[in-house]
């Protein structure tokens, strides 16, 4: 079962001063950069997900004030906690997940949990949540619509994945240029024909690293034609 107080202090337990200093600089937590004053214990994600585990018995509630917490590893024990959880209480996560999106605040967390949660649960609904999520001001909330996706293209489903990243064309910040293309890649890897469809419409307008990302499974000779 577990409780509130001993996955904290669990977490606490695997904590390296050594592996918190290298994650704040990985994670770009300095002044002016995407998670700036973003706090690590240095707990790797194998012994977050064990900890995790035990404590599944948290009521959402609960899980959700780890969601808040200015701890990272604690909010990624309450991701790990919610995907575990998810096929007893789908519709109760995906809510908690939207409305908590601010604290799904670095990429990894993302990363973990949007295909998971936002994707799994829209693939057969309705996906105007994932389209505000795109036009969002919040780099997370972007990202989060960006990789959603993932689940629709594990399930051969394209459409939403290239919609959403045309939206995402013109954006910005290398971290949704990276996860577009990563999209874009993944469709390629079972359908390639889809994806040089897209492609052919839209690379010249692509951000840089966005196309890179994306023809990165490509053969050589067409790499260095898209790339020309």
């Amino acid at each position: 079962m577990g409780d509130f107080g001993s996955l904290r202090r669990e977490l606490r337990l695997f904590a390296s001063k050594k592996k918190a200093i290298v994650l704040q600089r990985f994670f770009k937590t300095g002044p002016g950069e995407y998670a700036e004053g973003d706090i690590f214990l240095g707990v790797t994600v194998p012994d977050a997900r064990r900890i995790a585990r035990r404590h599944l018995g948290l009521k959402l509630k609960e899980v959700l004030v780890l969601l808040r917490s200015k701890i990272h590893e604690e909010r990624l024990a309450a991701l790990l906690i919610m995907l575990e959880k998810f096929n007893q209480e789908e519709d109760k996560i995906y809510k908690a997940y939207l409305r908590n999106l601010k604290y799904v605040n670095n990429w990894d967390l993302v990363d973990l949990s949007a295909d998971k949660i936002a994707g799994r649960h829209l693939i057969n609904r309705p996906k105007q949540d994932l389209y505000k999520l795109a036009r969002s001001k919040n780099v997370w909330a972007r990202r989060v619509a960006m990789i959603a996706t993932f689940y629709f293209i594990k399930n051969n489903q394209f459409q939403d994945a290239f919609k959403i990243a045309r939206i995402l064309l013109q954006d910005k910040h290398d971290l949704i240029h990276k996860a577009a293309g990563w999209m874009l890649r993944e469709v390629g890897k079972r359908d390639f024909g889809a994806e040089e469809k897209f492609l052919r419409r839209h690379y010249k307008a692509m951000p840089r690293t966005m196309l890179r990302y994306a023809i990165e499974k490509f053969p050589e000779s067409k790499r260095k034609q898209y790339l020309a």
